[in-house]
């Protein structure tokens, strides 16, 4: 049974790390006292050292303790033995291809489809779903495939942002990359919202947060889906 939450962002606007969505993830990860950082994203470059301290300090807060994958010798045994895992925000390239060399892509999408809880913000969402090409960031390095967990059966693009019609800007927006992945691509697309979140119980997969969400598909105008929203209405989730 899949037992996930999948996060725009790890910090909103006038907010500190986490503490938007830390009242969820202490019911979430109820009974779990310890949990498994993956840091290969590496947001603005920091150690994996660094961003683990910045993870262990969020989750002190609801009395979790923090441990990086990076301080195992066998990453797939470490988790294959973790309680709960932790994947962070960063460039998402860099994290996918990390994952890659590590051979870490099927134990992770093994281990959550047999119950493991998976908390995911900004990169670490992009790769719940079926392929990383809907993220926002550069290609750094270049991961051997696109494709990630398949988790869910569409992509995300989190910290998704609406057009500024007052905007003096004239390059392209969020929705309009959005299309151009759809003329070429038929998985769809979820726009994510700063502050909104995924929760994955099983079957079911609701929308949670402040703010709705922008579902993109091939061939069809985008809609806009309020909170609590149940994906089992489009989309014929597997019961896993």
């Amino acid at each position: 049974m899949k037992k996930m939450i999948i996060a725009s962002t790890s910090t909103v606007h006038g907010s500190g790390y986490l503490e938007y969505i830390l009242p969820t993830l202490e019911v979430f990860f109820t009974g779990i006292d310890e949990l498994l950082f993956v840091p290969y994203a590496r947001p603005s470059g920091m150690t994996y050292d660094e961003y683990t301290d910045v993870a262990r300090k969020g989750f002190a807060k609801i009395n979790i303790d923090v441990t990086g994958i990076h301080k195992f010798n066998d990453p797939v045994v470490a988790v294959k033995n973790a309680k709960a895992i932790f994947v962070g925000g960063g460039n998402t390239f860099l994290l996918v291809k990390t994952l890659y060399d590590n051979k870490l892509i099927p134990v992770i999408k093994e281990v959550v489809k047999n119950g493991t809880p998976y908390f995911g913000t900004s990169a670490g969402s992009n790769i719940t779903g079926r392929t990383m090409q809907t993220t926002n960031d550069m290609p750094i390095v270049f991961p051997p495939s696109y494709a990630t967990l398949d988790l869910i059966p569409f992509n995300i693009n989190p910290h998704y942002i609406d057009p500024d019609l007052k905007s003096t800007h004239k390059g392209e927006t969020r929705e309009t990359r959005i299309v151009e992945y759809l003329t070429c691509n038929s998985i769809p697309v979820l726009g994510l919202r700063e502050g909104s979140w995924l929760e994955v119980l099983s079957d079911s997969i609701r929308l949670k947060g402040k703010l709705p969400a922008r579902l993109f598909r091939q061939g069809k105008e985008p809609v806009e889906l309020k909170k609590d929203y149940d994906f089992q209405t489009d989309f014929n989730i597997d019961k896993q």
